[in-house]
């Protein structure tokens, strides 16, 4: 079933569904994960998402501020695997890849969407999307993930640390709804390959794309920077750096090109 083109000015719209998904249609809300907790929260199923057109107060990775104009895709889904908590971090690559293939779908022909460590995707070294997961846990089970994602859709914010970039901006002539229905197509596939055949098909699609794989990138682990060849990531999503002390598997941090 399509989506609505179109928002309500104030009162959120009913539930629509896209295939094994329903879409919760929000005009602006403070955080669609937000949204999205307080649907986990009283018990929506696995694949409930809410979709807003714009964000108020909008967040990234570490607390960044994600800025939300109207025009761009802010979109979060209910997740509620069944694997132990420990393969949580495994949903970002997941998710990492359905966003890579979405893109590339209102991309022109040879431009191709690539992956940073651990989620960021980027077009022509610029990124394009953000993705920030949360969850709860019940003892050892998995109560719920959040997965937001961000895509720029419109337009991209002027930030020189964080070089952005658009759909629009590649010559895409295409709305959110074009690329929320096609982000749902994608994540429901990559969370069956993941679910059916765990995390090795979603790693090695994963490093197909991976941006500067055996190059030297710079690490940073809270003031600490560390500087090697990126190896990739090994069976739980780890970053593998090679130092002269050996191969570093590093689970958090911030990565950036070159050394230094």
């Amino acid at each position: 079933m399509g989506l609505n083109a179109s928002f309500p000015s104030s009162l959120p719209a009913a539930p629509l569904v896209v295939p094994p998904f329903m879409v919760h249609v929000r005009d602006i809300v403070a955080s669609t994960n937000d949204d999205a907790k307080a649907l986990a929260n009283a018990g929506s199923p696995h694949g409930s998402v809410v979709w807003a057109r714009e964000q108020s107060a909008g967040r990234g990775r570490y607390t960044r501020q994600w800025l939300s104009p109207p025009g761009n895709l802010y979109t979060s889904a209910v997740l509620r695997p069944d694997v132990p908590p420990a393969r949580t971090a495994e949903l970002g690559f997941v998710a990492a890849l359905a966003v890579a293939e979405t893109v590339e779908t209102f991309l022109p022909v040879g431009t191709p969407a690539r992956l940073k460590w651990p989620n960021d995707v980027l077009v022509k070294g610029q990124k394009i999307s953000g993705i920030l997961l949360e969850g709860q846990f019940n003892g050892m089970d998995i109560a719920w993930v959040i997965a937001g994602i961000g895509i720029n859709v419109t337009g991209a914010p002027d930030n020189p640390a964080y070089p952005a970039t658009s759909l629009a901006s590649h010559g895409a002539d295409v709305t959110a709804r074009e690329v929320l229905v096609k982000l749902l197509e994608r994540l429901g596939a990559w969370l069956e390959v993941w679910q059916n055949n765990g995390f090795a098909p979603v790693r090695a699609a994963w490093m197909a794309r991976a941006v500067k794989l055996n190059d030297v990138v710079t690490v940073r682990i809270g003031t600490e920077p560390l500087s090697g060849p990126f190896r990739g990531i090994d069976h739980d999503g780890a970053l593998l750096l090679e130092t002269p002390q050996g191969t570093r598997r590093i689970t958090a941090g911030e990565v950036a090109f070159g050394p230094g």
